[in-house]
């Protein structure tokens, strides 16, 4: 019997329109039924999506086809997160408004997801540079300057002096801008910042509850946070070495018990001591602006060579008032830390012991292993970081660090610098208040102004949005709102006298940090509808990349909580369960001209096992890279419509989650869809033979015979396949389709031939039924046109999940591991409820265990029932 191949390419729009016709996936907010909300992280538009954006979007839309069917009201929404530096990039260089091009960038990819068969509910879509958007982003702010969450202080930033704004640490590379190569420099600014540090217990503590979140993910979060118990030092400067009206070093610590390991102070180049120094001190002044060319992230200071100068200024130690430590200017050390200043330990850590070797300072191990000889235990290269032993510490010798710390806690408390204790106890957060201040045309505007008279004051509710200006150029660096005089120039709302508009934007991560509560009622004039809020969120199911595990998922966790202390939802955390999904992969390749060469312009050849490429258009050899995160700038991307045109849609879906499992990246190759192009081939076969040689015959489950064989096969998958779903194992689960239409295509193929008996037809028949839907999930075009040719009259999108039978998955059989003298040699197979004698009887004849035991009589079976089997020889 002949079946025509399935088409997608008629196919898939065709079901794409029926279910818009029917608003299948536009979510009521007053639907009856339990709620599921699942998101993606929205995309960036930043041109064309590729095949490897596509991963996550298709397993939140398996997520929620499979979640719809189980009777839940889905909410599963897209929007983009549009505002951004790539667009001010564009516009200068391509001269087109960043508007415009963003705007153009929605319409293609929307386009590009839509071809995916998402169940997405677009009528809830906007971008967050529409003005509706961020308009309630500015109603959220002044409701946050109003409960004290906003304030504005003087903060070191990167900024580059060409591109005139300020640079996120990740932008400077090498010291200089991602953009300009511009040597960055450090400026002091006054930003505007969120208090997101008033919350910092309460984001550590609730991490805890957060048990569907990686651990991974969990323990980033917790370290970024960095709570941390220590010791605020007070440390007095020698007489003779402090500049004017200096008189003490605060010092804050974690390790007060390797005080008399202390070698040296250091101080960052913005302290208050390095300034006053450097006022007579020419040569430290022109360290310290070596310094300001620095980055400010972590990243730089940890790669960077570690560089100080010795101010001449001198501390006492608190415990001899004869020892004194020099106090240096040094560049790994930021005034947003701690105080600021540091002492340093180079027995116990690395990097002061790197310092202290480069000049010259003394290095007095003050730990030392348990057991090693305090006479001859040395630290020169390495740092000893583990615990142990205090020695070389005087009353602290023979304790441990913890037991030490505890004592110089209580004798520092105990004395006195100016009526103020040396030592005090002092909980601290690696955590900072997070600066939103962007010197950027294309962001969401601060609604505040600034009056001579009255300060800075919030823009009345009545007056917002504030709206971005058209008009605007980008012919000079810099941001263009600055130098936009009839947007900048207002009247005070207080006074009525000349005023000026706040020109920075909000960083676009504020953007992404409400978004997910907006999507619950996205028509509201208020930023939420509070109610709408508290029945959606938390979001069930979250997905996104692991690069996000810090920054955004932090504010966004930190965002929930400002927006209940705002009235706007009563909640603390956005999302429920967080998956963190691996990246799709592809090779790179570059010209014999050092070019990247997209996979589109290499043609592959293999003699053997070993493969070389050519560049089409020159017939040069070219070279095979290593597999890469997808990028438009190693140009190894794959656009969906290169896969789409050719197989389809289903066939994409089903090759990104079923190569590996979806926590791992997968390696996009061309065979592989193929592959999968072909298992789409072969369960349109078996439901067109079916349609066609089953019609009209009723669906019945069956416990007996090769009908029996059939119902068992299914009702296991039906079953499996859901748990799966709902771990999010999704290659697991299409293993277990890939095994039904194994256990079908012997029975179908009969069937069409003319045999079997009504118990195999009925048995059949469901079982095809049972897999249309299994593939519903994943390939959901497929599905609906087998469902049609099973004689359907109804959707799979809108068909409830079906129900496994418990009598037909139960397994009558179970697998012992058979161990001989504590070692695996082997697997037993067995009736269930087999005694125990049939049991050892059975292990005993295994040809590996007998091999083991070489022909000789065991000494004793022990037989775990339904557990395992030890033989003792």
């Amino acid at each position: 019997m002949a079946t025509e191949r399935y088409n997608p390419r008629a196919s898939e729009p065709k079901w794409q329109k029926a279910w818009d016709a029917k608003k299948l996936f536009e979510t009521k907010n007053d639907d009856p039924r339990p709620k599921y909300y699942v998101l993606e992280m929205f995309p960036y538009p930043s041109g064309r999506i590729h095949i490897g954006h596509t991963r996550n979007y298709t397993m939140g839309d398996v997520v929620a086809r499979y979640k719809r069917a189980k009777g839940f009201n889905v909410l599963h929404p897209m929007g983009w997160d549009a505002f951004g530096m790539p667009a001010e990039n564009a516009a200068m260089q391509n001269k087109v408004h960043p508007k415009d091009w963003t705007y153009d960038n929605i319409a293609t990819m929307r386009a590009q997801l839509k071809v995916m068969g998402l169940s997405i509910d677009w009528s809830r879509e906007f971008a967050t540079c529409d003005v509706d958007y961020y308009h309630r982003q500015q109603m959220l702010f002044l409701d946050m300057v109003e409960k004290g969450l906003v304030t504005r202080k003087s903060s070191k930033v990167n900024w580059d002096p060409v591109d005139m704004t300020v640079l996120a640490n990740e932008q400077v590379i090498d010291g200089r801008g991602w953009r300009s190569g511009a040597l960055v420099e450090q400026r002091e600014l006054t930003q505007w910042f969120f208090k997101i540090t008033d919350f910092a217990q309460d984001l550590l503590d609730s991490l805890e509850g957060l048990t569907e979140w990686p651990e991974k993910v969990r323990t980033m979060q917790s370290n970024w946070i960095g709570r941390s118990e220590g010791l605020l030092l007070r440390w007095a400067i020698a007489d003779g070495t402090a500049p004017n009206g200096e008189t003490e070093l605060e010092v804050y610590t974690t390790r007060p018990d390797t005080i008399f390991g202390a070698s040296f102070m250091a101080v960052a180049a913005d302290h208050p001591l390095a300034k006053k120094a450097a006022e007579k001190n020419p040569e430290l002044a022109a360290f310290i602006e070596e310094v300001h060319h620095m980055g400010t992230s972590v990243a730089v200071l940890e790669t960077a060579e570690k560089k100080g100068f010795d101010t001449g200024i001198r501390v006492v130690h608190p415990f001899d008032d004869s020892w004194t430590l020099p106090v240096y200017v040094a560049n790994f050390v930021l005034m947003e830390y701690g105080t600021g200043a540091i002492f340093g330990c180079p027995s116990g850590d690395q990097r002061d012991l790197d310092f202290a070797n480069k000049y010259g300072l003394p290095v007095v191990p003050v730990v030392m292993p348990e057991g090693a000889d305090a006479a001859t235990f040395q630290v020169t290269e390495e740092a000893y970081t583990d615990d142990g032993v205090m020695i070389n510490s005087r009353f602290l010798d023979g304790m441990t660090p913890k037991q030490a710390f505890e004592d110089v806690a209580n004798r520092l408390g105990e004395q006195t610098i100016g009526n103020r204790p040396v030592g005090e106890r002092k909980v601290q957060f690696r955590l900072r208040d997070w600066g939103i201040s962007r010197q950027r045309y294309w962001g969401c505007p601060i609604p505040m102004i600034h009056c001579d008279d009255c300060g800075t004051v919030p823009v009345p509710r009545a007056d917002l949005p504030v709206k971005l200006p058209d008009d605007i150029d980008f012919d000079k660096p810099g941001n263009p709102l600055d130098r936009h005089a009839s947007w900048r120039h207002v009247t005070c709302p207080k006074c009525g006298k000349d005023a000026r508009r706040e020109t920075d934007t909000m960083d676009t991560f504020v953007d992404s940090s409400w978004y997910f509560a907006r999507f619950t009622a996205p028509w509201e004039n208020e930023p939420t509808d509070p109610k709408a809020a508290n029945d959606w969120l938390p979001v069930d199911q979250y997905i996104g990349g692991i690069e996000h595990a810090i920054l955004h998922l932090l504010y966004s966790r930190f965002f929930t909580r400002a927006m209940r202390e705002t009235g706007h939802l009563d909640l603390a955390e956005p999302f429920k369960g967080l998956f963190t999904q691996g990246m799709v992969v592809h090779e790179t390749y570059k010209a014999a001209d050092g070019r990247w060469l997209a996979p589109t312009e290499v043609r592959l050849d293999t003699d053997g096992t070993e493969r070389t490429a050519i560049e089409i258009a020159t017939g040069k050899p070219a070279s095979i890279g290593a597999l890469e995160k997808m990028s438009k700038s190693k140009k190894n991307t794959v656009s969906p419509e290169e896969i789409t045109d050719g197989y389809g849609a289903d066939t994409a879906r089903w090759f990104m989650l079923s190569d590996s499992p979806p926590e791992r990246d997968v390696e996009w190759t061309d065979d592989g869809a193929a592959g999968a192009h072909r298992f789409v081939q072969r369960v349109w076969r078996i439901i067109s033979m079916a349609g066609e040689s089953l019609a009209g015959v009723k669906p019945a489950s069956s416990g007996e015979g090769a009908a029996g064989a059939v119902s068992k096969a299914a009702h296991k998958a039906l079953k499996a396949v859901g748990e799966d779903i709902e771990k999010l194992a999704f290659n697991r689960a299409i293993a277990r389709i890939y095994e039904l239409s194994n256990a079908l295509s012997g029975p179908v193929g009969e069937i069409a031939e003319g045999k079997g008996d009504d118990a195999l037809k009925g048995a059949t028949r469901e079982a095809v039924e049972i897999l249309v839907h299994l593939v519903g999930p994943f390939m959901p075009h497929l599905a609906e046109e087998g469902w049609a040719t099973l004689g359907g009259t109804d959707l799979v999108a809108e068909r409830p999940w079906p129900q496994f039978d418990p009598a037909l998955v139960v397994d009558n059989e179970f697998t012992y591991p058979v161990q001989v003298n504590g070692k695996k040699r082997g697997d037993l197979t067995i009736a269930r409820d087999a005694d125990q004698v049939a049991v050892e009887k059975a292990a005993l004849a295994l040809e590996s265990v007998q091999k083991a035991l070489e022909g000789k009589a065991p000494r004793k079976v022990i037989v775990v029932p339904q557990r395992i089997v030890n033989v003792v020889a």
